[in-house]
């Protein structure tokens, strides 16, 4: 059973940003697509480990800003040719708050 943490409101992330919450795994990049659902993923990228939320969010996708992978939101997954997976967390919106499950 999930633990749900209510993380901030939804409008201090900003559209096709992100936010970075500290967690004991290593932090959670939480993510605004331009259409306001909300995805979290492990801040590193599959590739070398570049820090996700520091990426170029498009559609329902991050490019990593170290050397340009491009990564599902809502899986985490590298997109091909890429191969690999940063780790997914489920978030929820409710009333204009964010909650993650940790």
């Amino acid at each position: 059973m999930s633990n749900w943490h209510k993380v901030c409101r939804l409008e201090e992330i900003p559209p096709r940003g992100s936010r970075v919450v500290p967690h004991g795994a290593g932090s959670i990049a939480v993510f605004r697509a331009a259409d306001d659902h909300v995805f979290a993923l492990r801040d590193v990228c599959p590739h070398k480990g570049g820090p996700l939320s520091q990426g170029i969010v498009h559609g329902h996708r991050v490019t990593c800003p170290m050397h340009g992978w491009n990564v599902e939101l809502d899986s985490g997954e590298a997109c091909a040719p890429d191969h690999g997976c940063a780790r997914r967390y489920e978030t929820r919106v409710e009333d204009g708050e964010v909650f993650l499950a940790l």
